[in-house]
């Protein structure tokens, strides 16, 4: 595959996943990073482009999902408070993949059993929000998951946020958005910070991944109905645990 080819493969990668995770409040940083592995982008390469548009694409969900009127800011607070600083340490903490990954895609796929198969009947109901201290716990705990696995965090908050009951399916969704956004910001800037560049494809694939946001989006804020959301919301677990388990 010639450099040009590779970089048009990946346009369509991006756009197409940016369409599926947005839908469901997540940015794709980790299908970002699947598609690079399968092409061979060099591994120093891939964790800050899959943060850099995941920039562009949380910040469209939250947009949606505001405007729709489904993000608590308020349930944001805690959570960020505690995912930030760990976002960091987690980054700079080396696991052996043998250990990490087949707990997180246990994690995943239990997930997304539980989303697949949970009736709907009052998911739009009123919920009471995140908790400030189990929100802080919370947060450090997918903060730290965030930064092992450079992703925003969106796969590990949004299933929690749900079965908790601490919000309704498509509040979860853009909740999930916006901590997407502030552990993907933090993120980008320590790697940049340490003196990692951005590819040149870098506008072609911002395009892509902003057409495929806008229109996922669009869906998962007021299409789609909750049964879909949910089930997609499973697909996309499982897709990230399949990520996590054969693309190391």
């Amino acid at each position: 595959m010639t450099p040009e080819v590779e970089v048009l493969v990946l346009a369509a990668l991006f756009f197409a996943a940016a369409l599926l995770y947005s839908s469901v409040g997540h940015a794709g940083a980790s299908a970002y990073l699947a598609a690079m592995a399968l092409v061979g982008i060099a591994p120093a390469t891939m964790r800050p482009t899959a943060l850099a548009l995941n920039l562009f694409v949380a910040s469209i969900v939250i947009v949606r999902f505001a405007g729709a009127g489904h993000l608590p800011w308020r349930s944001l607070v805690p959570l960020a408070v505690g995912s930030v600083p760990m976002a960091f340490i987690g980054g700079s903490i080396s696991l052996p993949g043998e250990v990490y990954r087949p707990l997180v895609a246990l994690v995943l796929l239990a997930g997304a059993a539980r989303l697949a198969t949970a009736t709907t009947s009052v998911d739009d109901e009123e919920r009471p929000g995140v908790p400030i201290l189990p929100g802080v716990a919370a947060g450090a705990t997918i903060g730290l998951l965030a930064g092992l696995t450079g992703t925003g965090g969106g796969i590990f908050l949004t299933p929690l946020l749900v079965l908790a009951a601490w919000t309704g399916t498509r509040d979860a969704a853009g909740l999930s958005g916006a901590f997407i956004l502030v552990n993907s910001i933090a993120g980008l800037a320590g790697l940049l910070g340490s003196g990692v560049s951005l590819p040149s494809a870098m506008p072609l694939w911002i395009a892509s991944v902003a057409a495929g946001g806008l229109i996922g989006s669009w869906l998962g804020a007021a299409r789609f109905s909750i049964l879909n959301v949910r089930r997609a919301l499973a697909f996309v677990l499982v897709l990230a645990a399949a990520k996590l388990v054969f693309l190391p």
